[in-house]
């Protein structure tokens, strides 16, 4: 029997798109086995844009600001359908999408949180872990749901939370375990070791209970 094809990809970003980068050095080097068919961005400037078609793959820039939620979240659906894209990885898309669009993608839509979901849904999530006083901070890949980053966590990143750490080092420590674990996870859903099933995300046939975890607090610094 020969081997299913890979996913189709479709990355959503808003910035510079650096876990989208990520993301697509792993499908050139071949670890995350899907084929990246479209880059879109709710802004024409995103920085992202230029450094995907620096790989090679097709971009798209939808008007946001002059349409209607309705309106855009249209547009965003078109341009999906039109690629063939069998997954979609949010990356760093600062928009919440409505429950309609999110149950059309639902058990193929990924996002990537900053912090150890369920904790510290929403933004501004390393100011809060300081001034929680936490010690252990990470991120989250999780299935898109209709709930605010509260859909099923796959894949955890963990870091210590170092003494004199600020928003600014303790963020740049936590984007560079989400370059790592982003890739793994969509990896995953590739090979179908990963699927969505029951409203739950299944892993190697086994419902997840608890999300796997990747412990770099041996590693910082």
């Amino acid at each position: 029997m020969s081997a299913s094809p890979p996913p189709q990809l479709a990355i959503l970003i808003s910035g510079r798109g650096s876990n989208m980068t990520a993301i697509l050095r792993a499908c050139r080097a071949g670890t995350l086995r899907a084929h990246p068919v479209i880059v879109i961005s709710d802004r024409a400037d995103a920085e992202g844009l230029e450094r995907a078609r620096g790989f090679g793959v097709a971009t798209v820039a939808l008007a946001s600001a002059a349409q209607s939620a309705a309106a855009f979240e249209s547009s965003l659906a078109d341009a999906l359908d039109a690629s063939g894209a069998d997954v979609m990885a949010l990356a760093g898309f600062m928009r919440i999408l409505s429950p309609p669009l999110v149950e059309r993608y639902l058990g193929r839509m990924f996002n990537i949180h900053p912090s150890l979901l369920p904790a510290h849904r929403g933004l501004y999530t390393h100011r809060r872990v300081l001034a929680a006083g936490e010690r252990t901070h990470g991120a989250s890949v999780h299935f898109v749901t209709a709930e605010l980053d509260g859909g099923p966590v796959v894949l955890q990143s963990k870091i210590a939370v170092e003494p004199g750490d600020t928003e600014v080092t303790l963020a740049a420590r936590v984007l560079a375990t989400e370059h790592i674990i982003y890739p793994r996870a969509l990896g995953w859903f590739a090979e179908r070791r990963l699927t969505w099933r029951n409203d739950a995300a299944w892993l190697d046939g086994r419902a997840l209970d608890s999300p796997v975890v990747e412990d770099f607090r041996g590693s910082d610094g």
